[in-house]
């Protein structure tokens, strides 16, 4: 062949071939940027006690939501996304470390299934591992802007044990506990009556203890040492110093505010706070935009007292639980607007949950205060029924995750750990259980099920019911073990204590369980049993064996939500200024943009 007809023949084929290579790269779907894009940002909302009936995506028509429907239209939709606990402190200790509450100590065996006091000495333990700070260790900055409520310090007023920066956060500004209507002086105080009365009784009780080993030691009939004498003594003022403290001082001790180690409001203001909020998490985007950052945003809405600004008064269709819900609607697409304004929609990885179910119970009159769990029966505090369990779960990242996808796979509020570690270049800890999954492939589609077989619903440390997906056959078993009793009959909820209980005369034990297939009966109206379902003895028998082999992962642990571990402790108190006289307002005037 003609020399230069061979190199102009070598030459067309080299062209040939990049132009192919090229083109081919072009015509890549968008889930492989993927690979070009490192250590996204993160973004990760959180509701309070709202109902996955109470978004639009989900089903509303009257509460409007449309800045949490924009995510979803844009993202992916979760329909069977799981808490790991019904209540506060247990679910958002199981949603920063991947892990059931059970396994850090973060549930209780007791009625006391929550953090009661800042100045308690029970709260996530410093041996937990984080998603924060995994993301901290790969570089990123972390910031926690609103709810903590596990826990602040262990032995002394500022040792800051539990505190969100010895979690992996490098920035908090928020409430170190919850809100309660305490906070709100405008409202009756919320805080547990039920504790509060059993304070007193264990307080009378151990005053008669002690007084009668008192006399019994000076009539020398009862041999006890002074030590012992001392210590009863000091277990009496510390029961009543506890249970006076809950009458009065519960918005000074609670209701505060922090930025880092620093308390900012004691009493917080709560005419400002969702301002301060919002201000701080988009301050915290600005001056984090030119590094990797992983921003928690944990609203204090829709919990009561649901404080709701003037603006958002009176706006919805469904009194102030409505208003409180679309306020923070809208303050959702303020933070959306923040990430468009810096350019950070491609790069950032957005994700909006509520930590459990809608409170069914939370009543005023005729008010109701509390959300709304749609088809799904139950609500906040019940370990086993959906509507204290299933929430909303939507990721939005576009060009990474395929927009308006609705997957019916079931997933857990555990499962965001793994998630942001992988895709962080983190690596998670290989010396414990972590119980979350990556959702990575099946939010792109890259697998077709979940990686969970099989999840567990405890109610504190007593489970109370167990689902299995059998990918086979499509079905999504759930069996109860325990019940919660609802009062009045025929109630859809325990109205006679505004809680329902996990254990004593408040449930029922079923054996054999009532079986329910989800993906036949979302609403668990019509329990399966032998003679209506062909496999219900396989099926009670498989799950029964899975819960077998659940339990011998467990290791026994410290109790963080023990009695002794709730109780107020003065000594463990954050305060500004000189104890017990805590107050100060370091916002002050500050001017708060419009936002």
């Amino acid at each position: 062949m003609d020399r230069p007809l061979a190199s102009f023949l070598l030459l067309c084929f080299r062209t040939s071939l990049v132009t192919s290579v090229i083109f081919g790269l072009l015509l890549q779907p968008p889930l492989a940027q993927l690979s070009t894009i490192t250590q996204p940002n993160f973004v990760l909302l959180m509701a309070d006690d709202l109902g996955i009936g109470d978004v639009g995506c989900y089903g509303n028509d009257t509460v409007r939501t449309p800045n949490i429907d924009r995510l979803a239209k844009e993202g992916v939709k979760l329909t069977q996304h799981i808490a790991a606990a019904p209540l506060c402190t247990p679910s958002r200790a199981a949603f920063l470390t991947g892990r059931y509450p059970l396994r850090s100590g973060m549930d209780a065996i007791n009625n006391y299934r929550v953090i009661f006091w800042n100045g308690g000495s029970g709260g996530l333990p410093p041996n937990e591992t984080t998603f924060a700070k995994i993301l901290q260790q790969q570089g990123y900055s972390t910031g926690l802007i609103g709810k903590w409520h596990q826990g602040v310090n262990c032995e002394s007023r500022n040792d800051h044990c539990h505190h969100p920066l010895n979690h992996g956060f490098d920035y908090f500004y928020g409430m170190p506990f919850t809100l309660i209507s305490d906070c709100q002086t405008t409202e009756a105080p919320e805080m547990d009556r039920v504790f509060r009365r059993k304070l007193w009784l264990y307080t009378q009780m151990i005053c008669l203890f002690t007084l009668t080993a008192a006399l019994g030691r000076i009539t020398g009939l009862i041999p006890v040492h002074w030590k012992t004498l001392t210590c009863l003594a000091g277990f009496s003022l510390l029961f009543f110093v506890s249970w006076f403290s809950s009458y009065g001082f519960v918005r000074y001790w609670n209701c505060i505010m922090m930025r880092n180690h620093e308390i900012t409001e004691q009493p917080m203001v709560t005419e400002r706070t969702t301002s301060l909020i919002l201000r701080e998490s988009i301050a915290f985007i600005e001056r984090n935009k030119h590094k990797p950052f992983l921003l928690f945003l944990s609203f204090l809405h829709s919990h009561t007292p649901l404080l709701t600004t003037e603006k958002f008064l009176g706006k919805s269709s469904h009194g102030l639980y409505g208003d409180n819900v679309e306020e923070m609607d809208w303050m959702v697409g303020q933070v959306l607007d923040a990430i468009d304004k810096e350019d950070l929609k491609s790069t950032t990885l957005v994700y909006f949950a509520s930590d459990h179910g809608g409170w069914l119970e939370r009543q005023e009159d005729t008010r109701q205060l509390g959300g709304w769990n749609g088809i799904y029966r139950g609500g906040k505090a019940m370990g086993g029924w959906e509507g204290g369990i299933r929430v909303p779960g939507i990721l939005r990242w576009p060009g990474v995750l395929p927009a308006g996808t609705v997957i019916n796979e079931p997933t857990s509020l555990m499962d965001i750990y793994p998630t942001v570690t992988h895709l962080a270049g983190g690596v998670v800890p290989q010396d414990r259980v972590i119980d979350g999954r990556d959702l990575m492939p099946l939010l792109q589609g890259r697998v077709e099920h979940s990686e969970h077989e099989f999840l567990f619903h405890y109610c504190g440390v007593h489970l109370h019911a167990a689902r299995w997906h059998q990918k086979d056959s499509g079905a999504i078993w759930k069996a109860h073990y325990v019940t919660p009793k609802f009062r009045p009959l025929g109630a859809g909820a325990c109205y006679d204590r505004g809680f329902c209980p996990c254990f004593g005369e408040g449930v029922t034990q079923h054996e054999p369980p009532l079986l329910f297939d989800l993906s036949r009966d979302p609403s668990e109206a019509k329990p399966l049993s032998a003679d209506t379902e062909p496999v219900f003895d396989t099926v009670v028998e498989r799950i029964g064996r899975a819960i077998e082999e659940h339990r011998r992962t467990l290791t026994p642990v410290p109790e963080q939500l023990s009695l002794y571990n709730v109780i107020w402790k003065p000594w463990l108190q954050p305060c500004c200024g000189t104890f017990p006289f805590c107050w100060c307002d370091k916002e002050g005037d500050s001017e708060l943009a419009d936002l």
